[in-house]
């Protein structure tokens, strides 16, 4: 008789799965505490929709290992739907995407250590599964702080101080690159956290401190409870200017004894005073006008408001000089490509077969809309071999060679633009990479041409354009002050087969920095412009907004985002180009008309096809044009 685990920890071999999909269950529903939850198993990633829940398919022969893992990720959702509320989270929420990412962490670690404390065999189920998520995450692999992500390690601090649980070994790595620092900073915080551990909305409010200590107090926004004073004080002061109103009118009622006489004297001043008012607002009006230099009798026509003028930005370099654009190649010998190309292989060798599967699905719908056909009796082309009993029976006859049509697709190229920020180091690099790779060879399999780029900086917080900006004495808004590195992993021209190893560069060590969004789908989009093909299509690819902390510290905090939107702007309004953007784990659809956003970067494969699959899906100008002419065909006869 086959045994299942219970919340002990302990579990035993599975020969059916069943009985552990029911146990699992409804353990979860009770912890839960809500029997209607609806649970299912599956390949796609697990998560939660309102009362669905999805968890992994369990193997045909689960191991203890396994059945861990599975229990700890229903008892982690589980707990998160008991403990958590979704309204108190969002209302504290910093507006960064740094203090968001921290903040969501460790109200995670926060649900996840009420449980752990209240039974052992859950804390053996979570201790497993987040050994299995850091593993799978790559953590261990990470050589510097730069690397480690900061909110992994703060959530894992917390537990610690919470639980008295050690964090699991693969994640030991990045806790050690940050536990001085944060404990240096934070620690009052740390400690502070057990004591409101079931109070959700206190236990915000202590991790708001905690990441303010941490540095990232401009991230933070305006707390919620600052907008109920503010509002108290507006209420009071409302207050005073009603009481004070009240009394001028009583006064002006009880002064009734003023003449006739006095008032209308009043009332001509006052329509005097009025008059000189809106002569002085007249000849302001004006001033603008003398200041220009017109030529006497020529009328100029001022620029309507939907004019056909581009908008203009004042979105600038401080200097250009140690700017890049460089083949990945070039950035590393062969025999390091190679090296970094098999790790990337061997880190989703796993999610080869989904992606594959994507992309052959991809590729059948493409090739079942290309118009096929085949010109015969040329004079040069292929060998034609069912015309070959001409010869036999007429020794006279030429040979007969055919050539295929060109079709829609072979006339289009496609561009990938690749976030390279330190934010996607890790899982999302990863599976960008694999994905844009796959795709990348699909797409050249229809015809279609495709050019895979990236964009980071050559240096962490400014390279040589900040040290000529303090050189020259630090003048007020330099505009952009760090040096771009733009990065061609793959030319359009270029075959998949010898651009294949540049992708593996994205796992190198410290090539992954700032992110400039703007000047990278500028560059992307002046490149494609240049291409001969009729249709050309851009993919942007990132996980957040455009950040680089040298620009942002000496000009407006918005000045980035807003040179983005001025490009996304000219892109989708004024240029043939067909822009669309993917996020991951941020929201792009602020920026960008055609976007989609996604949670987590396995998401990503699924994503970039079905984009691309829906843009084909569109007739493209030439099909339209044939199928203009088939209809008046059709109607003539």
């Amino acid at each position: 008789m086959s045994r299942i685990g219970d919340n002990s920890g302990n579990t035993a071999s599975i020969a059916d799965v069943e009985p552990l999909k029911t146990s699992v269950s409804s353990c979860m529903r009770a912890i839960a505490q809500d029997a209607e939850l609806e649970i299912t198993f599956g390949k796609d990633k697990p998560g939660i929709a309102g009362q669905r829940v999805r968890l992994p398919e369990p193997s045909k022969k689960p191991s203890e290992t396994e059945v861990a893992i599975t229990r700890g990720l229903s008892d982690s959702m589980a707990l998160r739907l008991a403990k958590h509320d979704s309204g108190v989270h969002a209302q504290l929420q910093p507006v960064g995407d740094n203090a968001r990412a921290v903040f969501n962490a460790v109200e995670q670690a926060r649900v996840e250590a009420i449980g752990s404390k209240a039974m052992e065999g859950m804390a053996h189920n979570l201790d497993c599964m987040l050994e299995d998520k850091f593993h799978r995450a790559g953590h261990r692999d990470i050589a510097s702080r730069e690397e480690a992500p900061l909110e992994d390690a703060v959530a894992m601090l917390v537990r610690e101080k919470i639980t008295g649980r050690r964090p699991p070994k693969s994640a030991e790595t990045v806790v050690d690159f940050w536990r001085d620092w944060i404990e240096e900073r934070a620690g009052n915080s740390l400690e502070n956290l057990d004591k409101c551990l079931d109070n959700q909305e206190a236990f915000a409010q202590v991790t708001r401190d905690l990441i303010a200590q941490l540095e990232m107090a401009d991230e933070l926004g305006q707390d919620p409870n600052d907008d109920q004073s503010d509002d108290n004080q507006d209420e009071e002061q409302n207050q005073e200017q009603q009481e004070d109103m009240e009394r001028e009118t009583e006064e002006a009622t009880g002064s009734e004894e003023a003449s006739p006489d006095d008032q209308d004297a009043s009332g001509d001043e006052q329509e005097t005073g009025e008059m000189e008012a809106s002569e002085s607002s007249g000849d302001e009006m004006f001033d603008d006008d003398d200041d220009q230099t017109e030529t006497p009798g020529e009328a100029q026509r001022p620029d309507m408001p939907l004019s056909n003028l581009p908008p203009t930005s004042d979105y600038k370099a401080f200097q250009t000089i140690d700017d890049e654009e460089i083949r990945a190649e070039e950035l590393c010998d062969d025999a390091e490509l190679e090296r970094l190309r098999a790790f990337l292989d061997k880190q989703l060798a796993h999610l080869q077969g989904v992606v594959g599967r994507l992309a052959n699905r991809l590729q059948r719908r493409l090739m079942a809309q290309q118009d096929r056909g085949w010109d015969f009796d040329l004079e040069e082309g292929y060998l034609d071999s069912a015309r070959l009993t001409r010869i036999v029976t007429d020794s006279t006859a030429p040979l007969s060679f055919k050539m295929e049509r060109d079709t829609d697709f072979r006339d289009t190229v496609v561009t990938l633009l690749l976030d390279n920020s330190g934010s996607m180091r890790g899982r999302p690099i990863t599976v960008a990479a694999t994905c844009a790779d796959i795709l990348a060879r699909t797409l050249e399999r229809c015809g279609v041409k495709v050019e895979i780029l990236g964009f980071t900086t050559k240096a962490w917080k400014g390279g040589q354009a900040r040290e000529a900006w303090l050189k020259a004495g630090k003048p007020a808004n330099p505009g952009r002050l760090n040096d771009l590195r733009h990065i061609i992993y793959k030319a359009a021209d270029a075959p998949w087969r010898r651009s294949r190893k540049n992708l593996g560069l994205m796992m190198r060590e410290g090539l992954l920095k700032e992110n400039i969004d703007g000047e990278a789908l500028e560059w992307a989009h002046e490149r494609l412009l240049a291409r001969p093909e009729q249709r050309k299509i851009m993919m942007m690819i990132s996980d957040g907004a455009p950040v680089d902390d040298s620009t942002l510290s000496v000009n407006p905090g918005n000045y980035l985002e807003r040179h983005l939107r001025h490009i996304i702007d000219e892109i989708e309004n004024r240029s043939p180009v067909e822009l669309l953007a993917i996020g991951i784990g941020h929201d792009v659809t602020r920026y960008y008309k055609r976007a989609v956003t996604i949670v987590d970067a396995e998401e990503l494969a699924g994503a970039m096809t079905d984009q691309l699959a829906s843009l084909f899906d569109e007739e493209t100008p030439t099909r339209k044009r044939r199928s203009k002419r088939r209809r008046a065909s059709g109607m003539i006869g």
